[in-house]
């Protein structure tokens, strides 16, 4: 058996090729939509990609299995509860799949979904004990999927979390407890609250050490899934149903059209976005008026998705070289919209002076002067609320970040304004989408909470 696992960092989101390298036979199970290294792989060792297998409807990426399907001719595999508006074969609760001696067995895991299934895997037919399994996001390490993000499409998270309490101790707890764990996501998924560094565990160690695994009772389990869950980024609920559509496919060597600065300014005033790819300490020397600073080295496409409306045009400010990153990593959530990439960026910006601004970003200390010297101060904590449990700045508001766009006008775009997160970010981010909605005075923390925490101890 050939075994790959795939991690994208930036979505936290793990994929897999499972193969048997006799027959050659292969499938690939919760692809990324840019789907060049599977089929790379598969080429460098003689495989055939026959399915692309789905463990749920994915509301955090937009799955590639059309762009496989496509490329490779493999059928699309769901749970046989799926509903699909594209071609795709279910697969029964218990139903098993030969690639020749390597063995499939689905077993459906509704709970994060309730689609969800699980997949384990034998090395060979007669095989007593499996390899491993692939749990999607009914199992993480150290955490199980959340049930309540399906809560505006018609099921609540109460019966979602019943069904997934069954299925993790009837379908994955019942396994041999040397049983590999395979998930669909790592830390810093929004799918749940909990999750691990770690790639891969096994069910016996989940058993031990999982929060929700050792619940003594149904209600207490029930307790623990529903509590505290962060908030979902405004595109879950997007993708979710995108990912069940027949749509267009992606040409990830397709390159994002190259645009003058007036093309540009004239696409802003007909709607469209400017986001800035480049880190938050570039983004304040200088940006161009009303752009939204997501920067490319961390999670872009989620914080994008947040903050970016995903039925607007949207135009690419980044470091030369780094256009096609950036449009690709905006496709893994469905965000096609880009309309192309502000050519020759830094001379756009030398050469319209009047249309760039600065952004305020305060060290600690001078918040905390800004904080002595203004009465009417608005200072937003745009961190999740568990990260807000452990301590914020004395009269912050809470906002997460992703649901600033609906909230804003909770606030006074007139009055002064400062933003913080954890970092320093998100905050970026925060700050660059109030700019952009209007507000006037508008400044960060560098370094976030943590600097201004750190600098209360040492004063």
């Amino acid at each position: 058996m050939k075994f790959i696992q795939y991690y994208l960092e930036c979505l936290s989101h793990a994929s897999y090729l499972v193969a048997d390298e006799k027959t050659g036979r292969a499938v690939v199970v919760d692809p990324q939509r840019d789907v060049g290294q599977y089929l790379a792989d598969a080429e460098k060792y003689g495989f055939t990609i026959e399915l692309v297998i789905e463990t749920h409807f994915h509301a955090d990426f937009l799955s590639g299995h059309l762009e496989l399907a496509k490329a490779t001719g493999a059928k699309i595999v769901y749970s046989s509860v799926a509903e699909t508006e594209f071609e795709s074969m279910g697969v029964a609760d218990g139903e098993r799949y030969s690639l020749g001696e390597v063995t499939l067995e689905f077993r459906h895991t509704p709970g994060h979904t309730p689609e969800s299934m699980s997949i384990v895997i034998y090395e060979h037919a007669d095989d007593e004990a499996p390899y491993g399994v692939l749990t999607g996001d009914t199992l993480f390490i150290g955490d199980v999927g959340r049930p309540d993000l399906l809560a505006s499409i018609g099921f609540t998270q109460e019966e979602l979390a019943h069904k997934l309490y069954d299925s993790l101790h009837n379908k994955l707890m019942t396994l041999p407890e040397a049983t590999r764990v395979y998930p669909a996501h790592g830390a810093g998924s929004a799918c749940g609250k909990n999750l691990s560094t770690d790639l891969s565990s096994t069910i016996g160690a989940q058993k031990q050490s999982n929060y929700a695994l050792r619940a003594l009772t149904r209600e207490r389990f029930m307790d623990l899934v529903t509590a505290d869950q962060p908030p979902a980024p405004s595109y879950f609920v997007y993708d979710a149903i995108l990912n069940r559509k027949d749509r267009e496919l992606y040409d990830e060597t397709e390159m994002p059209a190259a645009m003058t600065y007036e093309q540009v300014r004239e696409a802003a005033a007909a709607g469209a976005v400017l986001v800035d790819g480049r880190a938050p300490e570039e983004f304040a020397q200088g940006h161009l008026r009303g752009a939204i600073n997501v920067g490319l080295e961390g999670r872009y496409a989620e914080y994008a998705g947040s903050v970016v409306p995903s039925d607007v045009d949207i135009v690419l400010f980044t470091e030369p070289g780094h256009e096609q990153e950036g449009r690709t990593r905006l496709a893994r959530i469905g965000f096609d919209r880009v309309i192309g990439y502000l050519e020759q960026p830094f001379e756009a910006m030398i050469n319209h002076p009047d249309d760039v601004q600065r952004a305020s970003r305060l060290t600690a200390p001078a918040f905390d002067q800004r904080t002595n010297e203004l009465t009417d101060l608005q200072v937003i904590d745009v961190r999740n609320p568990g990260e807000v449990e452990g301590g914020s700045i004395p009269n912050a508001v809470g906002i997460p970040v992703g649901q600033l766009p609906a909230r804003h006008d909770e606030l006074d775009p007139t009055k002064p304004t400062v933003v913080f997160c954890a970092g320093g970010y998100r905050s970026s981010v925060a700050a660059s989408l109030l700019r952009h909605k209007g507000f006037t005075d508008v400044s960060d923390i560098l370094g976030g909470y943590n600097a201004w925490a750190e600098a209360r101890q040492n004063a």
